[in-house]
């Protein structure tokens, strides 16, 4: 029923068009965003036709004998459309695992778009994952989401952290100065963790460069310098914080609190959900204790971020 081929540059064209059309899509699929990246991975995207016509698109990347569904993205498995249901994603695995069989692989790693960037309902994959790959869930990962139409209300600790940053005189603004957050956040990772932003500066101001309607920069400020910030990814459902920091300034006066009280409460976004991202350590199932405190203040609640393995046995 499936015709499978291998994504080649030719046809990024195709590929960004059906990515744009799909049920959960994003930018992060866009070609423009995969491929700032591409001497890291090597890429073995997909792309299934059925009767002619594209049908959906698998990224993806190879690591010797094992199929990532894409471990440069936070989430992605398989972009479909409208017209796809159950029973086309069960055949539609069965005829990617005999082509990923035939090209020496021998385990998959995928992981699906989270439901809440659905433009449609589309958990179709997530079934034909249980039914026809007996496949595993290994990793899941707990994202702290708000529905922007109904929150919660901040917690006393953060209320009180905005009361702080009002006496402080702490400003927000939208910014191009994405070199002054890095600094903040990159000497708060390192401080922290001893590490740095997975995005160079040079990354992150490039894909803003392709990206400038998705990609934005906020800001708290004090007497004129920034103390705090946030990058966020906005996609057609789900506004994500990318990056959060913070510098000791900032955390003295309360300046994220106020920052994501002006981005939650003073109507900027249509997307109904706000994703502050995942708070577990990598690849484990501990939490960031402080990390996820925070983000439960603002409001926010689980949603599961997962990855599942199964492997591909040799007929």
């Amino acid at each position: 029923m499936f015709d499978i081929v291998r994504y080649t540059p030719d046809r990024a064209g195709e590929w960004n068009d059906f990515v744009a059309d799909s049920r959960q899509g994003t930018f992060l699929f866009h070609r423009s965003y995969m491929d700032y990246h591409q001497q890291r991975f090597c890429d073995c995207s997909l792309m299934a036709y059925r009767r002619g016509r594209l049908f959906a698109l698998l990224p993806g990347n190879r690591v010797d004998d094992v199929f990532y569904s894409h471990q440069g993205l936070t989430y992605g498995g398989f972009i479909t459309d409208r017209g796809a249901t159950a029973e086309h994603l069960c055949d539609l695995f069965e005829a990617v695992n005999a082509f990923l069989r035939d090209e020496g692989f021998r385990r998959v790693i995928y992981k699906p778009v989270p439901w809440i960037y659905h433009r449609y309902p589309s958990e179709e994959d997530i079934f034909a994952l249980f039914l026809r790959c007996k496949a595993r869930l290994i990793e899941r990962d707990a994202s702290s989401c708000i529905p922007l139409a109904d929150p919660i209300g901040f917690t006393e600790s953060r209320r009180s952290g905005l009361r702080k940053a009002r006496r402080a005189g702490v400003s927000i603004i939208e910014s191009d100065d994405f070199g002054a957050f890095w600094t903040i956040l990159s000497e708060n990772l390192m401080a922290k963790y001893g590490a740095l932003p997975v995005h160079s500066l040079n990354e992150i101001m490039l894909l803003r460069s392709r990206f400038p309607r998705q990609i934005r920069l906020f800001m708290a400020t004090l007497e004129g310098k920034p103390v705090a910030g946030t990058v966020l990814y906005l996609t057609d459902r789900v506004v994500r914080t990318q990056y959060i920091s913070a510098s000791p300034e900032g955390k003295r006066v309360g300046a994220l609190d106020m920052l994501f009280d002006h981005l939650l409460h003073d109507r900027l976004f249509s997307q109904p959900y706000f994703d502050f991202g995942t708070s577990a350590s990598e690849h484990s199932n501990e939490l960031k204790a402080p990390l996820i405190f925070q983000k439960q203040g603002f409001g926010g609640r689980c949603v599961c971020y997962d990855w599942y393995e199964y492997d591909l046995y040799t007929e």
